[in-house]
């Protein structure tokens, strides 16, 4: 299936996992002064985009220096994706990449990387890119969209764990990750599929 602006969009908020990240940013700023959580969720949300950014961008150029071809890189994705889901519908049984219990003011680690720009999302990035490298515009406007949602997610993420309550957002995480799982597959099956082509 062709990749649309807004499927596109729907993959990497669906990747980036704002709403089930909410109890591991509470978990890292709690020791923080609540007057500079604005400053920090918003510096980390623009460190994120601009790693995001330069994978959007330079995708098949990190690609050819690596010696890795599309497929490859599609195959490794959806692993990797798959793993992201497993953990998001049965917690800690999947890939966990940051310790909640981290104490001090984040600063790019963990919180922009990987919590927001992780392993998965940079990979998405480039495959998005990769799929029609002319429609550019398109994706550098889904990844802003991506990172404006992450943004007012982490902004209000007190709030909406008060009023929304813990089962509630996990119960969000746990459907977001059922259709990331159906993603991740399709991506492994048309890159599998791909590469065998090629062989033959």
């Amino acid at each position: 299936m062709e990749q649309t602006f807004i499927s596109a969009t729907i993959l990497l908020i669906l990747i980036t996992d704002p709403l089930g990240n909410v109890p591991v940013l509470l978990g890292l700023l709690k020791n923080v002064d609540p007057k500079r959580w604005a400053r920090i969720i918003l510096r980390e949300c623009a460190i994120a985009f601009v790693v995001l950014l330069i994978f959007l961008l330079f995708g098949r150029q990190i690609l050819g220096v690596l010696r890795l071809s599309e497929d490859t890189l599609r195959i490794a994705g959806g692993v990797i994706l798959f793993l992201i889901a497993l953990n998001m519908i049965f917690p800690g049984s999947g890939a966990r990449m940051v310790d909640p219990l981290e104490s001090g003011e984040p600063f790019i680690v963990p919180l922009a990387i990987p919590l927001i720009s992780g392993p998965s999302a940079m990979v998405t990035a480039m495959l998005i890119s990769g799929n029609d490298p002319t429609r550019m515009l398109e994706w550098v406007g889904a990844l802003v969209i991506t990172i404006a949602t992450s943004s007012v997610v982490f902004l209000l993420a007190n709030r909406m764990q008060k009023v929304l309550g813990p089962h509630v957002i996990t119960a969000f995480e746990r459907l977001m990750g059922l259709v990331l799982a159906a993603i991740s597959i399709d991506m492994l099956l048309k890159g599998l599929a791909s590469y065998l082509k090629a062989l033959g």
